[in-house]
C-alpha cells in the first residue's frame, strides 16, 4: 500500500506511545556534547519477545501509518454508518484509520526466520523502517536470517527483504505463493476489481517487480504453494487471496502450540472483526478477500488457536473469538518473563 506522508503533529502522537525499558539508543562518546538532530529511526524500537512451543518470537514494530480517509477506505459505502457506530463504541477515533506494522519473528538457536520485512531502509520517514534495529536490539544479524515468509507484494511487506540492488538478508530463501510472483510480473497486473485510488498503481507495480527480480537474481526468490511447510517444517502456507491474488498466511506450529499469521486479512481490531463483509479499499478483490477471512477467522476460532496481526496495535499478539454471527479481537496479555 502507499502511505501518506506523515505530519510531524502525527509522529508526535506515535512517539507518545513509546515505553520504558525497551532496548537502548546507541551510547555517546566520551566527551561528545549532545547535540539535537532529526532522527531518521527510532533510538528504542518496539520489541517484544515470547514464546511458540519450543520456539523463540520476537514482535518488531516497523512503524505506523494514519490513513486521513478515514471510514472513507472501508466499504459497502451503505454500512459506514454502522462502523462508526462501532468505533465510536470502542471509543476509538472515526477521523482517521490507524495501521500499525508487526513483524513477527522466530528464532530457532542461531537461525531466524522472518514473515515480511516491512518497509525497509529506503524510507527516510520517522514513522517506518524500524526493523533494523529492533533486530540489533535482539542481537540478531543479517546472515544469521536464513527464511523470510510473504506475504504479498505491497511495499510495507516487500521491501525491507531489500536494501540497494541486492538482498537484505544473504542467507535467507524469500518463499511467497507462486500466484503472487505471478501477479506482479504479468504484463497488466489486474486491478480492475479494486477500489484503490489508481494513481499509484504503475508505481506500485514496478517496485514490487524490482524488489522481486533482486531476490530472484540472487537465488534468494522460491516460489511455494498453499500447505507447504517450510523452515524447520514449522511454517506451513495458507493461501488467503483476495487482498491480492496471491496473498498468504501461515501457521507455525511447535511443541504442540501454534500461532496463525493474519498478514493483511485485517487492517483494523475491530471493523474486520465486527463484520467479516466489511472491506478495505486496498484489497485487490473485495469478496474473494471476504471469503478468505471468513475461512481463515473460522479456523482459528474453532482450534481457539493464537493469532498474529501485522496491521493491529503492537504487538499484534491476541485470538479470534465468535461474536454471535461474526467475531472478536481478544488481545493477549503481555508478560515479560514467565
Amino acid at each position: 500500500m502507499t502511505p501518506p506522508r506523515p505530519s510531524r503533529r502525527d509522529f508526535l502522537g506515535t512517539a507518545a506511545l513509546g515505553l520504558a525499558g525497551l532496548a537502548a539508543g546507541a551510547p555517546r562518546l566520551a566527551g561528545q556534547e549532545a547535540k539535537p538532530v532529526a532522527a531518521k529511526r527510532p533510538p528504542n524500537p518496539y520489541v517484544y519477545k515470547f514464546k511458540v512451543g519450543e520456539l523463540e518470537a520476537f514482535s518488531i514494530s516497523d512503524g505506523h501509518m494514519l490513513f486521513k480517509e478515514g471510514l472513507g477506505l472501508m466499504h459497502p459505502e451503505s454500512d459506514r454508518p454502522r462502523m462508526k457506530a462501532t468505533l465510536e463504541a470502542g471509543r476509538e477515533r472515526t477521523d482517521a484509520l490507524p495501521l500499525y506494522i508487526n513483524i513477527l519473528g522466530l528464532r530457532k538457536g542461531d537461525e531466524v526466520a522472518l514473515v515480511d520485512a516491512g518497509f525497509g531502509a529506503r524510507h527516510p520517514w520517522v514513522q517506518f523502517g524500524w526493523m533494523e534495529e529492533g533486530l540489533a536490539a535482539l542481537g540478531i544479524r543479517r546472515e544469521q536470517v536464513t527464511a523470510g515468509f510473504l506475504s504479498h507484494g505491497h511495499s510495507d511487506h516487500l521491501d525491507g527483504f531489500v536494501d540497494g540492488d541486492k538482498p537484505t538478508f544473504p542467507n535467507a530463501k524469500v518463499y511467497a505463493l507462486r500466484e503472487e510472483i505471478d501477479f506482479w510480473r504479468a504484463p497488466e497486473p489486474d486491478f480492475s476489481k479494486t477500489r484503490r485510488d489508481r494513481k499509484p498503481l504503475p508505481n506500485m507495480v514496478r517496485q514490487a517487480r524490482k524488489c522481486l527480480d533482486i531476490l530472484e537474481r540472487h537465488g534468494r526468490l522460491e516460489a511455494v504453494r498453499d500447505g507447504d511447510r517450510r523452515w524447520h517444517d514449522a511454517v506451513e502456507i495458507l493461501a488467503a487471496p483476495g487482498h491480492t491474488a496471491g496473498h498468504a498466511c501461515y501457521e507455525i506450529r511447535s511443541g504442540g502450540e501454534s500461532l496463525v499469521h493474519l498478514s493483511d486479512m485485517v487492517h483494523h481490531h475491530q471493523l474486520m472483526f465486527e463484520d467479516t463483509g466489511w472491506t478495505i479499499a486496498l484489497d485487490h478483490d473485495h469478496e474473494v478477500a471476504i471469503a478468505s477471512r471468513r475461512k481463515l477467522f473460522k479456523r482459528i476460532a474453532a482450534a481457539r488457536a493464537r493469532a498474529f496481526a501485522f496491521h493491529i496495535p503492537w504487538p499484534g499478539l491476541g485470538t479470534v473469538v465468535p461474536k454471535g454471527d461474526h467475531f472478536a479481537w481478544v488481545p493477549e496479555r503481555w508478560s515479560w518473563g514467565s
